[in-house]
């Protein structure tokens, strides 16, 4: 499996250049959630310079319900499931 075959990949590239930028998105939350097994699996993620340093976890969902709070339960639990994928699939590629 190429990398460019693992499910979520648009979204996690995405969070990446995102947090790279110092951009405080939904998928640049995400990456930061993940960012432990990530780095863990030998991806480079960059730090969460100039962001809050309250958890990635409670920002992602707070940014969630700030834009369709009736949403953000089932939005936040979405893009979680797209995260541990694609950790899966990277981990099983690698």
């Amino acid at each position: 499996m190429t990398v460019a075959a693992l499910p979520g990949r648009g979204l996690i590239e995405r969070g990446l250049l995102e947090l790279a930028s110092g951009e405080e998105t939904e998928a640049a939350l995400l990456v930061l959630i993940g960012a432990p097994r990530l780095r863990s699996l030998g991806m480079v993620v960059p730090s969460s310079r100039g962001l809050p340093d309250t958890s990635p976890e409670l920002r992602l969902y707070e940014w969630l319900a700030a834009t369709d709070s009736d949403s953000a339960h089932g939005r936040y639990n979405a893009l979680l499931r797209k995260l541990v994928s694609f950790e899966r699939a990277l981990a099983c590629a690698s």
